[in-house]
């Protein structure tokens, strides 16, 4: 069982995959970090030292990356922000609805269904 910033890497998969379920870390993320921590991004989780493991926390710190629970924070008083300034964008949020410009005539059901009556 691995923790890397808080969250615990699936040990069957590849560190550069693994790393992916960082929110906040994407594909070039992950081979940026891998690279930057000198590990290779084909190998197993199960199969790295722990040593790579700090190596691999020590590169997110440098890369001051927002990961885990300061970016949904971010995140979150972002769309905080629109909706208190009742922005379009802020309206939309609050009806669950798609905020992009998307259509909304035939597709975004699954955006519509689920709680857009609760404001």
């Amino acid at each position: 069982m691995v923790r890397v910033c808080g969250v615990i890497l699936a040990p069957k998969k590849h560190v550069n995959i693994a790393l992916r379920s960082v929110y906040g870390i994407g594909r070039t993320r992950a081979l940026k970090i891998c690279e930057m921590a000198g590990v290779n991004p084909a190998e197993k989780v199960t199969d790295l030292p722990e040593s790579a493991f700090t190596s691999i926390q020590k590169a997110i710190d440098e890369l001051s990356y927002e990961v885990e629970g300061d970016l949904r924070r971010l995140v979150a008083s972002a769309i905080k922000r629109l909706k208190d300034i009742k922005s379009y964008r802020g309206l939309r949020h609050r009806l669950r609805l798609p905020c992009r410009g998307q259509r909304t005539k035939t597709n975004a059901k699954t955006r519509k269904r689920a709680g857009s009556s609760s404001k």
